[in-house]
């Protein structure tokens, strides 16, 4: 029997120093959804398959939504690098926030000083 990878969302989150709430609005999707996802009750399929893309592709995940993904100047815009993984794996919710990964790493910066 195959078994599947504990997620390692809370250890990562708590190391970070961010809340449920706090990592949810930077991720874009509900804090139930982070309970759920860190209890592994729901939700983690959508991780496996990028970790397959890696794999078969020998390739990093930032390699993988840096190639997939449209280019600044054909867009306009710079996409997040979390919205951006949403879009491949259609896993895509409603938020009551979003982010830039510049946030993101803004956030983990000031929590950890």
């Amino acid at each position: 029997m195959k078994q599947k990878p504990k997620p390692r969302i809370a250890l990562l989150r708590e190391k970070a120093g961010l809340t449920q709430l706090e990592l949810s609005r930077l991720v874009g999707v509900t804090e139930s959804t982070i309970q759920n996802w860190e209890s592994g009750r729901t939700g983690t399929d959508h991780i496996e398959r990028i970790i397959r893309f890696c794999k078969a592709l020998n390739c990093q995940v930032e390699d993988l939504i840096e190639y997939m993904s449209e280019s600044p100047e054909a867009t306009g815009a710079q996409p997040s690098s979390l919205s951006e993984i949403h879009h491949l794996l259609g896993t895509e919710e409603s938020a009551t926030a979003t982010s830039t990964d510049a946030e993101v790493t803004s956030t983990r910066h000031v929590k950890s000083s």
